[in-house]
């Protein structure tokens, strides 16, 4: 999936390609975004948060989110045949609440509405990131021990 940000809004922010060596920089990324979620279900532990990453970790569907040459965040995007999974989509604390992660979602929704798809997504249970994810169209599908799982389906084009 190739995702742009062609956005008048935030004119500095856009995707660039992450490779398997920048494995340790959005580990560390991932782990920074997501510790006060973690510390809150004391579930916080950077070793198991290591190996979860490693588990799926795809760098062919992961960007980077940049804003002024700063990496800001990343997105993971992964598709089969039937949808879009968003797989990870993380902005470091300092930059959350500035709309960048609406701006990303756009995006991703513009090419899913586009090839008819729906897009799947999980969020840890006590994270602020199910609100997030609510506000912006998904829907509540299931709920594990720790996450929750969540759809939007696919719209068209002209739809809101």
């Amino acid at each position: 999936m190739s995702l742009t940000i062609p956005s008048p809004l935030i004119s500095s922010l856009h995707f660039a390609p992450a490779s398997a060596d920048d494995f340790d920089d959005l580990l560390a990324l991932r782990i920074e975004a997501m510790r006060d979620s973690l510390e809150r279900i004391e579930r916080f532990d950077p070793e198991r948060a290591r190996l979860r990453f490693l588990a799926g970790f795809a760098p062919d569907a992961t960007r980077y989110i940049v804003q002024n040459g700063e990496r800001i965040g990343f997105i993971v995007v992964k598709s089969d045949a039937a949808d879009l999974l968003l797989d990870h989509l993380y902005i470091r604390p300092a930059a959350q609440g500035k709309g960048i992660g609406t701006l990303v979602l756009q995006q991703l929704f513009a090419q899913a509405d586009a090839e008819g798809r729906v897009v799947r997504v999980g969020a840890l249970r006590e994270s602020a990131s199910n609100r997030f994810y609510q506000r912006h169209g998904f829907a509540l599908v299931s709920s594990g021990e720790f996450d929750r799982y969540y759809v939007r389906a696919a719209r068209r084009p002209h739809q809101d």
